[in-house]
């Protein structure tokens, strides 16, 4: 498996202009079985999603994740805003070549007061693409490690992020720490640039099931970070290490 994390800019509240600039950036990435884009990539993490720029434009984004995974062959991921039932939730899209998953975002960032304006999701997802399968999880998700723990249902966890300076390094000690607890890969995009309340400076990565950071976007810029998943070391380090196994009983029921 062939994984491309995207590390961009993002122009705020105007869909357009950034899936057109996410073109260029795909184009340029070395050819992957999936290219994971940041949390809200279309818009920036903007807490009025009712604006006409905003949630509006989500089934155009979506339409253009599905042309793009199309043409590229691959996997396309990242989260979006959107209204549902009259509410609005902060949806990670899987959007594969023929098919599309989507998870909701269950942490809201209460510090920011996205649980003011967006409803918190309810179901844990995990997707299975190409024989490997892929936990799906939204930014603030990340400082809650009861919700991912691994109970072997998953080889990968997807975090996409608008992770901003001053916090970075609790963004890079947890992904650390997700990968080595749950003996798995993570692949994790967060933003560069600025918005009207945070900058952001990136440090989008892959890290393997033992730490180890073994792909990295440059930080403060734009670009991409591309590693091979190798399933063969991942499973024999489980089994040699059978971490997951020692594990205690789970309470939060799967998909509900």
């Amino acid at each position: 498996m062939r994984a491309t994390v995207l590390q961009t800019d993002i122009v705020w509240c105007h869909a357009a202009a950034n899936r057109e600039h996410l073109e260029s950036l795909l184009r340029d990435a070395p050819s992957s079985d999936i290219y994971l884009l940041p949390e809200m990539f279309a818009t920036g993490f903007c807490m009025q999603p009712g604006l006409p720029g905003v949630a509006a434009t989500a089934e155009d984004t979506l339409e253009w994740m599905r042309q793009w995974a199309v043409r590229l062959d691959a996997a396309l991921a990242g989260s979006l805003p959107v209204e549902a039932d009259g509410r609005f939730y902060n949806r990670f899209f899987f959007v594969m070549p023929h098919s599309v998953e989507a998870y909701d975002k269950r942490h809201l960032f209460t510090y920011g007061g996205e649980d003011k304006v967006y409803a918190p999701g309810q179901k844990r997802v995990v997707v299975e693409f190409r024989g490997w399968r892929f936990l799906l999880q939204v930014c603030y998700d990340l400082r809650f490690p009861v919700f991912a723990r691994n109970r072997g249902d998953y080889e990968v966890a997807l975090y996409v992020a608008n992770w901003p300076v001053p916090r970075i390094r609790v963004w890079d000690a947890l992904l650390d720490a997700r990968a080595l607890e749950n003996q798995c890969y993570v692949l994790a995009s967060n933003r560069v640039g600025h918005d009207p309340v945070a900058a952001y400076d990136g440090h989008s990565r892959v890290i393997d099931p033992y730490g180890k950071v073994i792909a990295s976007c440059v930080d403060g810029q734009e670009g991409f970070a591309t590693a091979v998943l190798d399933r063969e070391r991942l499973e024999a380090f489980r089994r040699k290490f059978p971490v997951l196994e020692d594990g205690d009983a789970f309470t939060f029921e799967e998909n509900g």
